[in-house]
């Protein structure tokens, strides 16, 4: 299971979820989203209704503007003696890494993927940690605030240090196809929310979004190589985008049969993007920013 399927999942994910990961399958971030419930406030609430005391609140967002990082944080190997999953989960103000990979972590961190990190000591890389911490700031912290979060974490306990080069890689552009683009211009305000969000059947759900960023999730999400906006388009929009997916494009079942003999399921997803939103998918090479490893070592002690 590479690092795509756990960026995709939690893409896809709200908070008080887990995202599950296995090594072929998801079992969603498992198959579908699973919801974990919080034991804890589940017996609060039982217990507030049959008292009459007031049910607490959920946990608020976090100021946007807030560079949260963790206040505590315990750190451990994970125990891969027995197969189980792999998830990213915030439950309460807690946020909890399962059985991740070092690497996985530094690509989720960083917003790579795994060709854009290089020079890696691939023992350690592969080695699997256990987190578990809170931020230092009250509320819930969005998608970009958890990533800073275990950027903070990675430089101050793993050591982590690198620099960014620029390095002409094997990447997928993304293109104006011929008929030029097919895409609605988003209805949000400046500083509205974003939204790019999976589900099943494969319906890729996308708000407020410029090219650049749906390249990059994308990127991080369904396809195996780095993916550039070579578009020339600097609009936000809206979209949805549908298609049929392979085993590498989607936590979704696939059904290579049920989609060759069904004349109404959706396209692959090369053809959906040039057919729904008048874009092109191609593979060519260009300049693309890696993280050059300097140094980075086992966790210092809890």
């Amino acid at each position: 299971m590479d690092a795509r399927r756990l960026i995709r999942c939690l893409s896809s994910t709200n908070f008080g979820e887990t995202v599950p990961i296995t090594t072929k399958v998801i079992l969603m971030l498992s198959l579908t989203v699973i919801a974990i419930p919080d034991v804890t406030s589940a017996q609060s609430t039982a217990s507030s209704a049959s008292t009459g005391s007031a049910v607490p609140l959920p946990l608020q967002p976090m100021p946007t503007d807030a560079k949260p990082a963790f206040e505590v944080a315990t750190i451990k190997p994970s125990d891969t003696s027995a197969p189980h999953g792999r998830f990213i989960r915030h439950n309460g103000r807690q946020i909890i890494a399962y059985n991740m990979a070092l690497g996985e972590l530094i690509g989720y961190a960083y917003g790579l993927q795994a060709k854009q990190i290089v020079d890696a000591p691939s023992s350690l890389f592969a080695a699997h940690f256990d987190i578990d911490g809170v931020p230092d700031i009250d509320g819930h912290p969005n998608v970009s605030q958890t990533r800073l979060m275990f950027q903070k974490l990675l430089v101050s306990r793993f050591k982590l240090a690198f620099r960014y080069e620029s390095r002409e890689l094997p990447v997928y552009a993304i293109q104006i196809a011929k008929d030029g683009p097919k895409l609605t211009l988003t209805t949000s305000k400046p500083g509205d929310s974003t939204s790019f969000h999976n589900t099943c059947p494969p319906i890729l759900t996308v708000r407020n979004y410029s090219i650049a960023d749906f390249a990059k999730g994308m990127q991080e999400a369904f396809l195996d190589k780095p993916v550039v906006d070579q578009t020339g388009l600097h609009d936000r929009y809206d979209f949805d985008l549908k298609w049929t997916p392979d085993d590498s494009q989607s936590y979704c079942p696939v059904s290579p049969a049920a989609s060759r003999t069904d004349p109404d399921a959706p396209p692959s997803l090369y053809t959906a993007i040039q057919e729904q939103l008048g874009l092109k998918i191609v593979s060519t090479k260009a300049p693309v920013q890696v993280m050059v490893i300097g140094h980075v070592e086992a966790p210092s002690e809890n």
